[in-house]
């Protein structure tokens, strides 16, 4: 006979009540704290996308910085969602076998549950989607889509969409013409009737003026990048006097083999000079080599690349000896007395080199691209085009040599996604170094300056993006703008509302003093703030003052009291008006002829006032509203 057992009795509906997952978001956040990770800014957004998703706000976009730690703000998010009792929410990203990898990994390794799935491993007809929650990550392809969706067929419609670099592939590039393209429909397809969107992005401007799944700008969400973050106004500040990195300036001739040679020198001195005078143990390095999107490009900077390489191993190779006398040379030139010891260190390891080709070669990416996103060696090179221009973390890159020709406008999205440099980048800073060809790097500047002033004019009342785009800048692919929903050419840019009748006496002594026009304009900012006129608009007419102090009018303030009142139209109250209020009138032609920069200060009856810029040239504004 069996001896009689005291101990506890099975119960497995209680095991399950003690073991409900309901705090994973919370267990999330614990662990990034014991990481030493700024959790607030998390906390705030994921407090806003929950707010949205309990508002029933459909479509709605998370904008933040490249590289501002998007990926580990979507980790919680999920948690968040999980715990909130969706069952299923799908990560969508580009079709980046890379990119799919680096953050389904990222996803994994958090320890969320449950353990986020590839959406072929669900596919089996033995994986039953059931009750329980998944996390499913998909690549923006079209087959591959498709299948989740039949997959998914009939499965709990209230599931949330987080769309990653939700610019790309998803908004309808067939919108003007009474169609969806393919990525359009079946991610909206995905939605369904009941499914929740949100697009995470540092370039929404496509998504804005494309409405892409009707998302609204009104509920779009910020997320602020981390204190150690270094972004656009490190690395393409609005003047290149005292510039935080070393720029390195080429002619438009960049593409000559020479230019790549003396950054691959440049780039191994200062992993030399960090490795024996800066860092307290050894640390892996890499440069980015960014010439162009042509797979047979890549190959040839590769071949020059392992040329190099093979020449500083050789005793017997006709360019050892003048190699590291260059490199002596840069060094010298750079941390002068220090060249001996940082030449000895390329000397004794330039071996321990990884040259990494990523592009869309599957066979050699599967196998490479973990020790390009993470060196694993002091001098790493990875080189490509498309693939390393969108999403995809580069940890510890020192350099970056980018000559990419554009013979056309550069695209703010695709631009600023190339930035790759962007990140956490403040321990070493002042060691990176940009070489590019000069006209590039001014293009590039210009682009950053343009999305600045866009996302900044979101701070207006009504927190309506208005998109800039000009000469050799384009807000967004064309194909992609709903022209019955965008207003062309009718905005301008105005600030926050202030108190006329306490500053008009002084207003008025400014503009009719004898200050230079931007000097006049600082003043100005002192006196009202500077969310009545940002710094940021300083420093850009600054930097495009082609007639000096003639390119800027200061106009002296004006009533909307002669304006007719009309709803919908004119609010005099809030001094908004859908088509604008700056035009040749007010603008003064005929007084300020050369001026291609107005500011001006309109006031209402009731002693209100706002502050307006307009630029007169070939520079549109964009604003996703029905045209008037």
């Amino acid at each position: 006979m069996l001896p009689k057992n005291n101990g506890p009795m099975f119960n497995l509906d209680e095991l399950k009540k003690e073991t409900v997952n309901n705090n994973r978001y919370e267990r999330r956040l614990a662990v990034l704290v014991d990481e030493g990770q700024e959790v607030d800014r998390i906390r705030t957004v994921v407090a806003g996308a929950i707010e949205n998703v309990g508002k029933a706000r459909r479509s709605f976009v998370i904008y933040g910085e490249p590289q501002s730690g998007k990926t580990e703000m979507m980790i919680a998010l999920t948690a968040k969602l999980l715990d909130e009792g969706f069952r299923i929410v799908v990560v969508l990203l580009n079709d980046s076998v890379q990119l799919l990898g680096q953050n389904l990994e990222r996803f994994q390794r958090s320890g969320i549950s449950p353990a986020p799935k590839k959406f072929s491993e669900i596919l089996s007809p033995e994986v039953k989607i059931g009750d329980h929650p998944w996390v499913i990550f998909c690549k923006k392809n079209a087959k591959d889509l498709q299948k989740l969706l039949e997959k998914l067929d009939g499965i709990d419609s209230r599931r949330v969409v987080i769309d990653d670099e939700a610019d790309y592939a998803t908004p309808n590039t067939k919108v003007n013409k009474q169609d969806r393209s393919r990525i359009n429909d079946l991610t909206g397809q995905l939605l369904g009737t009941e499914g929740t969107y949100i697009g995470v992005t540092a370039t929404p401007a496509r998504l804005d003026l494309n409405r892409t799944h009707e998302n609204q700008n009104e509920h779009w969400i910020d997320f602020p990048p981390h204190q150690n973050y270094t972004g656009q106004d490190k690395f393409f500040p609005v003047t290149l006097a005292n510039m935080p990195y070393r720029l390195t300036l080429l002619g438009d001739s960049g593409d000559n083999p020479k230019y790549l040679r003396e950054a691959l020198f440049c780039f191994m001195v200062n992993v030399g000079h960090l490795n024996t005078r800066i860092n307290s143990k050894e640390k892996n390095y890499s440069l980015l080599v960014h010439t162009s999107g042509n797979k047979a490009d890549h190959s040839l900077d590769y071949k020059q690349v392992i040329k190099i390489f093979e020449a500083l191993r050789e005793e017997g190779d006709t360019h050892h000896r003048p190699y590291y006398q260059r490199i002596w040379e840069i060094a010298e030139k750079r941390y002068p007395g220090h060249a001996k010891e940082i030449t000895r260190y390329v000397l004794e390891n330039n071996g321990r080199n990884n040259v990494v080709v990523m592009n869309s070669d599957k066979e050699v990416n599967a196998a490479d691209n973990r020790t390009a996103t993470t060196p694993t060696s002091p001098f790493t090179v990875v080189i490509g085009g498309n693939i390393v221009s969108r999403g995809v973390t580069f940890n510890n890159l020192l350099s970056m040599f980018f000559t990419r020709d554009v013979k056309h406008k550069l695209q703010q999205d695709t631009y600023i996604q190339r930035a790759r440099m962007f990140g956490s980048r403040k321990d070493y800073l002042k060691y990176f170094e940009l070489i590019i060809p000069q006209s590039l790097y001014l293009d590039w500047q210009k682009c950053f300056i343009f999305h600045r002033l866009s996302l900044e004019s979101r701070k207006q009342n009504r927190r309506t993006p208005v998109w800039l785009d000009g000469d050799r800048i384009s807000a967004a692919a064309s194909s992609s703008i709903d022209k019955t929903n965008v207003s062309v050419d009718r905005g301008e840019m105005s600030f926050e509302l202030f108190d006329y009748e306490a500053t008009k006496d002084r207003l008025a002594e400014i503009i009719a003093g004898s200050a230079t026009g931007l000097d006049k304009l600082k003043q100005i900012s002192t006196l009202l703030g500077a969310d009545m006129l940002p710094g940021y608009l300083l420093n850009y007419i600054a930097t495009f003052c082609p007639e000096g102090d003639r390119s800027l009018a200061v106009h002296l303030p004006r009533s909307i009291a002669g304006y007719t009142e009309k709803k919908g139209e004119m609010d005099k109250a809030t001094i908004t008006r859908s088509k604008g209020f700056i035009g040749d009138r007010e603008m003064e032609v005929g007084r300020f002829p050369d001026a291609i920069h107005h500011v001006n200060v309109l006031f209402n009856e009731t002693g209100r006032a706002r502050v307006f810029y307009r630029y007169r040239g070939n520079v549109r504004f964009l604003k996703a509203g029905a045209p008037v």
